[in-house]
């Protein structure tokens, strides 16, 4: 019999966001068990020795950090999301990283505290999303037709972008618009019923919610243009 399948999530964690997308690529059955990370329980902290999510918990035994749940489910359920070549996989290997290191630029800028910080994060953020740009083709997705792993990490990635859009004093600074090929994939993805259905219906407001209360120069112009609203 199967073992069961829980993935304990926070409600905006993009890493969770990862492996419930692979999860629902590969139409496995699984529970999503949401916890306050501001919060932990104390049953969490015991099989997540990062203090962080996703953990999958597959029967009895927890697998923790993101990649290595993605690679686990990859190496055991069908269909396979990895390519089959060994230095084709490394190469998603590494793309799969630098999504990793846009999210930290992002949580980064997100967190600035003044102007100069906020256009700084931007400026790397961009020069990643360039090289992003040049490492794409036909598309629609990162390897052409078929959904990779590398599309996993990439999809709640663009989540954030779809928050920047919405803010009129920083939408530049971090806009995709001159990026042909990334709008493109950002477009296919998230038209992915997996990405989709990785979010719960209110992720946007909530999302935009966490962005106005972090203390810093983007929640700043957040609640400024809030403000300056006429209704």
């Amino acid at each position: 019999m199967p073992q069961s399948l829980t993935l304990v999530s926070h409600l905006l964690c993009p890493y969770v966001q990862r492996a419930a997308i692979v999860l629902l690529e590969k139409g496995v059955p699984f529970t999503r068990k949401n916890i306050d990370l501001a919060n932990k329980p104390d049953w969490f902290l015991a099989i997540s020795p990062l203090g962080k999510v996703p953990v999958l918990q597959v029967g009895d035994t927890a697998i923790f950090e993101s990649a290595v749940i993605c690679e686990y489910l990859d190496e055991t359920q069908d269909p396979q999301l990895h390519p089959a070549d060994p230095l084709l996989r490394a190469r998603h290997r590494g793309w799969m990283e630098l999504g990793s290191a846009i999210l930290t630029d992002i949580a980064g800028f997100y967190s600035a505290k003044d102007e100069a910080s906020l256009r700084l994060k931007a400026q790397q953020i961009q020069q990643k999303w360039a090289q992003v740009e040049a490492a794409l083709s036909s598309g629609p997705y990162f390897a052409g037709e078929q959904f990779t792993l590398v599309d996993a990490v990439f999809a709640p990635v663009f989540r954030y972008f779809d928050a920047f859009d919405a803010i009129e004093a920083i939408r530049e600074l971090v806009s995709l618009n001159h990026l042909p090929q990334v709008q493109a994939w950002r477009r296919a993805l998230a038209q992915r019923p997996s990405v989709q259905q990785a979010v719960v219906a209110d992720y946007p407001q909530l999302l935009n919610e966490f962005l106005s209360k972090r203390n810093s120069a983007l929640s700043a112009q957040i609640q400024e243009e809030v403000a300056s609203c006429t209704f």
